[in-house]
């Protein structure tokens, strides 16, 4: 059932406790070679700002030190926030690192903010262009320029163009701008299918894509152990609950904090909210339920995020993800 299907990475570069910005950033470009030597087809890299505990804060830069880092992985966004830029500096980035790295480049474009108000007001272009616009001008710059104005350097193969969503709405967008979409279930569990029948029932032909590639990202923690793979899931969700409760600019907590900590009633209905949807346990356990999400959707892709404290834990567990969908 899941011949075909492409398996990638989705990263965030969580900071733990006891770590800095700097650890979680080196970490991803050890994982990026990890999962490249285990047939992973991309490695993308998301956007945030003002929050500590995410170190993702600029895609393109850290995705230039990836590719330099690796030899045959695809490379990208997942996604650029365009309303935080100007499409001419986005084209400038991305046409540097498809300059650089031919072939192998990625941009994933989201129509979010992607952090607080006080940052997104400091972010963007500030002619405030909505999205289509912006997007039709990105397009341009790669095409040649835009209004006169060319964006220097003009990579010979430029970069892939996706879309990036977690609604319908933004589903059937992609699909008629015949863009590749992929759909955020890792932020907005269970609206895959729809999400993505609408896509293929909206898709038109483009220069850029002549078929419909749709695909799904999830949270996956796969571990040998149940019992271990959902205490490392409780790890990330336990940070979000104390950023959302105690302080918004904490990091991470250790996965000795996490299982010392005893959850509310609350808590524990968020931590369920969170970890139910998504893949978390031994190979045996996820395989069933991947598969119907597979089945269900008719994936062309599945983007993989996982994001725990232990390192070594966090690259068995895109081993083990890659095994299963192989074996699918």
């Amino acid at each position: 059932m899941a011949e075909g299907i492409a398996v990638s990475v989705h990263d965030t570069a969580p900071v733990w406790r006891g770590d800095t910005a700097g650890d979680a950033l080196r970490r991803s470009v050890d994982l990026a070679r990890a999962v490249e030597a285990l047939g992973y087809r991309r490695y993308w890299v998301a956007e945030h700002h003002n929050t500590p505990a995410l170190a993702t804060s600029s895609p393109a830069v850290l995705a230039g030190s990836i590719l330099a880092a690796t030899s045959t992985i695809r490379v990208g966004s997942g996604a650029v926030l365009l309303p935080n830029h100007s499409p001419y500096v986005v084209a400038e980035q991305f046409g540097v690192l498809a300059g650089l790295h031919p072939g192998r480049v990625d941009l994933g474009l989201g129509r979010a903010p992607g952090g607080s108000g006080e940052a997104a007001a400091r972010l963007g272009d500030p002619r405030r262009l909505d999205f289509d616009d912006a997007l039709r001008e990105l397009n341009e710059y790669f095409a040649g320029g835009s209004g006169g104005v060319r964006a220097i350097p003009e990579p010979g193969t430029p970069p892939e163009i996706w879309l990036v969503g977690s609604s319908a709405s933004s589903a059937a967008y992609a699909g008629r701008l015949g863009l590749p979409y992929v759909y955020a279930h890792a932020i907005v569990g269970g609206g895959a299918p729809e999400a993505l029948e609408a896509y293929r029932q909206a898709f038109r032909p483009s220069p850029a894509l002549a078929e419909p590639h749709a695909c799904v990202a999830v949270i996956a923690v796969a571990n040998d152990s149940d019992e271990r793979a959902h205490r490392l899931a409780a790890s990330f969700v336990y940070g979000q609950i104390l950023m959302r409760t105690v302080d918004p600019a904490t990091v991470l907590p250790t996965e000795e904090e996490t299982a010392a900590h005893r959850f509310t009633a609350a808590e524990e209905r968020f931590l369920r909210e969170k970890i139910d949807p998504q893949f978390v346990g031994s190979p045996e356990r996820i395989a069933p339920r991947l598969g119907d999400l597979l089945r269900r959707t008719r994936a062309d892709e599945l983007f993989v995020l996982t994001q725990v404290p232990d390192h070594q834990a966090r690259i068995r567990s895109y081993e083990l993800v890659a095994k299963i969908v192989s074996s699918l």
